[in-house]
């Protein structure tokens, strides 16, 4: 069976920006870990028993950038599944959408990470290594750019 995990892709608008610059008026939160490769990601983590997928991005996103689900809104209608090998074990992870309401809310790290970046989507893919995390965040990104 799939080890299950959960996550938010986390962004902010830098200011409001007319339609034209729409994406450059946008950043995105990763995440470094501070354990292994010291990889970059969206905040995530494993479903605990009797919690349901959603419950499990907003409490990750909480344990580990210390952002409460009341500081974010979710973006209706972007839901993505991503599925690859880790430790040997199929994994998919389960990625929703969320923005923070205010672009200047502090980020508080869990000790799984070390640093964070909010970075603009070139940026974000040069730091996001594996090819399908930076696939879903050209595609959150579109999704965003296309409902303005």
């Amino acid at each position: 069976m799939a080890v299950r995990a959960c996550g938010l892709i986390i962004y902010r608008r830098l200011q409001p920006a007319p339609r034209s610059k729409v994406a450059d008026s946008i950043e995105y939160l990763l995440l470094q870990t501070s354990y292994g490769t010291h990889h970059w990601t969206p905040p995530k983590g494993h479903v605990d028993p009797g919690e349901d997928d959603l419950q499990t991005a907003f409490r990750e996103t909480q344990e580990e950038a210390g952002l409460q689900a009341s500081q974010l809104t979710l973006v209706e209608g972007y839901r993505k599944e991503l599925h690859y090998p880790a430790h040997g074990k199929p994994k998919t992870v389960v990625y929703w959408l969320a923005e923070v309401k205010d672009c200047n809310t502090e980020i508080k790290l869990s000790e799984e990470h070390q640093a964070f970046q909010w970075l603009k989507l070139e940026d974000a893919c040069k730091l996001a290594e594996y090819e399908d995390m930076q696939a879903m965040l050209k595609e959150a990104h579109h999704f965003l750019c296309a409902k303005e």
